[in-house]
């Protein structure tokens, strides 16, 4: 049982009873840990149905129970989530909860329609009040375990008084209709056991050995729970890593396990140090970063895999030159025998992936992206297309069902059927087929957007669509992490069209749209496992890679801005991140950043990130990547400071289209046509592309 165990694993298996808790490094064997642990409880005679092991995904609990089974068979352990261990304890005692053994579970769309249905019938103004925001204040409370005393004396302002009286009003409802929500599977186990003394009792006599795994990620109510479950034997044996808590944000809180020998005395602490996967300069790197932070467990990583080669930190000229950068390295690792799958590229924030996209197709370079979609394929920026189809041909059928409904304008599903069929029998497109009141809105919102695109550049019209088309207000009000991600990623959209001009000159939204369908259309993705890994960190948590990418590396970019108004403990959680993305390496870990950065439309430039100064220089390999690339204009340089006079019969040259007569001056564009290949073209009047002969 203890073969190929080090002596720290060793001394963590053979632990039975007292508190103990394991920090394990990343890479370190913790789940080999606890699987072991339990094996050998039974062996000592501890009956499986005395132990109770908990996780926090199913995938995870899935990979303890079959490693469990191959060192146990035909054990009945209960290995399980937070929330299915809840729903078990909801199951055997829905009698003292006052609930039907029928109960439903609500997810979080049936939620959010109790929540839209409570607020209809109190007149409150979902265009004032999001649905989004109070369905994750009510999730704050529940897993916060608030109190009625605390509800009243935390959340106080006037809107926050408001969502008090819809989640009391909710609760209320749950109780009638037999239901309770995600949040319920944890909080309810809690209030049974704190007024019910004897079902308490008898849990702790059933579940005298409890396990916990990922410590580090417990919010306020899992911490009750499992304190709960562990007071009268105090046999809990956790496992985790302070440095690895990244999930701040969705309410963990990472002192649960920093204060873990406050809340349990004489407990016994494991230090698993040595790392199984990375080699010592990756491990170097990463114990140099996170030795930064104040509140943390001291623990040196150290592996036997021997130095390997050095951490590559490449500071390229702006975003395109940084994957250009990459791409250029993992054709060698390729070379070297490397294959895609062996490569991920990691970045802080989704919108970050677009270039990496991009430049990876351009290349040819299978890929797929966890976590999230293809950017182009992303519901948001499928809508904003589809606004930009409509403004460019009223004609497209397609993309009017899209958005004629988006955000929501009382135009159901019925009434599009309505308006195809009178459409096709007058012979019409369904936009010259728009008749009733809310449709009449709407087209006179496409006619309007048509006219202010006359005398907007593609990247003001981005922000012209989103507001009046009322798209960024609906996710503004959601205030949910969602929807952050969401107007993220249409801000990215702004680069996009912010290149495109930069490069032609051009404010065309026809062309543009045709370039961009080449890049959009994502057909070319086949389902294969040899493909480059595109992820953010937070989703990189729990994988490993042969090689690793981390873009970005720049103050406000990574660490984060968000984190630069929550004082330390923002930059303290950013730098955890980091440290998970560096140990997600086995062989080799590049660092990027870029000199100026085009994000959300904007060209800035940042100095690169704190992390890569914290680095110990002995372990870091820096490439001086940026005088190999040409210079690059930066987009003050694309326009002259002088406005050229144009008039109509004008012969001028562009550097893409070639030689053109000017046929049309307007206020800041011109039009002209080109040989019949580029034909009539509308640009930009003091673009440096656009010179007159």
């Amino acid at each position: 049982m203890f073969d190929k165990l080090n002596e720290q694993q060793i001394e963590a298996v053979k632990h039975i009873d007292g508190p103990c808790l394991v920090i394990a490094g990343a890479g370190s064997g913790k789940t080999k840990v606890l699987t072991t642990r339990i094996a050998n409880l039974l062996e000592q005679g501890i009956s499986d149905k005395n132990i109770l092991a908990i996780t926090f995904t199913n995938k995870a609990a899935k990979e303890m129970r079959e490693r469990l089974n191959g060192l146990v068979p035909n054990n009945h352990v209960f290995v399980g989530t937070f929330h299915s261990f809840g729903l078990k304890i909801i199951r055997e005692n829905v009698d003292n909860l006052g609930m039907n053994k029928n109960f439903t579970i609500l997810d979080s769309e049936d939620v959010l329609s109790l929540i839209k249905k409570i607020m209809k019938e109190k007149g409150i103004d979902t265009k004032e009040l999001s649905p989004y925001y109070v369905r994750s204040r009510i999730s704050f409370i529940k897993n916060e375990d608030l109190s009625d005393a605390e509800i009243e004396k935390y959340l106080n302002s006037p809107l926050e008084k408001i969502i008090i009286e819809i989640y009391y009003e909710y609760v209320k409802l749950l109780k009638k209709n037999n239901s309770v929500d995600f949040d319920d599977l944890l909080l309810l186990p809690v209030e049974l056991f704190r007024k019910n003394k004897e079902i308490l009792d008898k849990y702790q006599e059933r579940y005298r050995y409890i396990l916990v795994d990922e410590y580090q990620d417990t919010n306020e109510v899992q911490y009750r729970l499992s304190k709960m479950l562990v007071s009268k034997y105090e046999n809990i044996f956790v496992v985790g890593d302070p440095s690895q808590s990244i999930y701040g944000f969705r309410g963990a809180n990472f002192r649960n396990i920093l204060d873990f020998e406050h809340h349990f005395k004489d407990t016994k602490v494991v230090m698993l140090k040595q790392n199984y996967r990375s080699t010592k300069n990756i491990l170097e790197a990463a114990n140099s970063v996170i030795k930064n932070n104040k509140e943390r467990k001291d623990l040196d990583l150290f592996s036997t895999l021997g130095d390997g080669v050095k951490v590559k930190y490449m500071r390229s000229y702006d975003e395109k030159h940084e994957i250009t950068l990459i791409v250029d390295e993992i054709k060698r690792l390729l070379n070297d025998g490397y294959t895609y799958q062996d490569i991920a590229i990691f970045y802080r924030t989704n919108a970050q992936s677009r270039i990496v996209e991009e430049v990876l197709l351009k290349n040819g370079f299978p890929y797929k992206v966890v976590g999230s979609y293809y950017f182009y394929n992303r519901k948001e920026i499928k809508d904003l297309l589809c606004y930009l189809r409509l403004i460019n041909n009223t004609n497209d059928d397609v993309s009017l069902r899209r958005v004629i409904n988006t955000p929501k304008r009382k135009i159901g599903n019925k009434s599009i059927a309505d308006l195809e069929k009178r459409a096709n029998e007058l012979g019409v497109s369904m936009f010259d087929a728009l008749t009733s009141e809310n449709e009449l809105e709407f087209k006179n919102l496409i006619l309007e957007l048509q006219n202010d695109s006359l005398n907007l550049s593609l990247t003001e019209l981005i922000d012209d669509v989103l507001d009046k088309s009322g798209m960024k207000k609906e996710l503004e009000q959601e205030k949910s992490l969602d929807s952050e991600l969401r107007i993220e990623n249409l801000m990215e959209f702004k680069s996009i069209t912010a290149g495109y001009e930069a490069r032609t000159g051009s404010v065309n939204l026809n062309d543009f749209l045709e370039e961009i369908s080449l890049v959009a259309d994502i057909s070319e993705h086949q389902d294969d496992d040899n493909v480059i890994t595109l992820m953010t960190l937070h989703s990189a948590k729990g994988l490993e890679f042969p090689v690793v990418f981390i873009t970005g590396l720049e103050e406000g970019i990574f660490p984060h801005q968000n984190a630069f108004f929550e004082g330390d403990s923002g930059i303290e959680e950013e730098r955890r991140l980091c440290y998970v993305g560096f140990t997600r390496a086995k062989e080799r870990l590049y660092l990027t950043n870029a000199k100026r950065r085009m994000i959300y439309g904007k060209t800035n430039s940042n100095p690169p990130s704190r992390f890569i100064n914290e680095i110990n220089k002995e372990c870091l390999d820096s490439l001086n990547s940026i005088g190999k690339e040409e210079k690059v204009l930066n987009k003050d340089e694309l326009y002259r400071s002088d406005d050229v006079e144009y008039k109509s019969g004008d012969i001028v040259m562009h550097t893409i289209y070639g030689k053109g007569v000017v046929i049309e001056v307007e206020d800041k564009f011109v039009s002209v046509a080109f040989a019949k290949n580029f034909g009539i073209r509308k640009l930009m009047k003091n673009h440096k592309s656009l010179r007159k002969l």
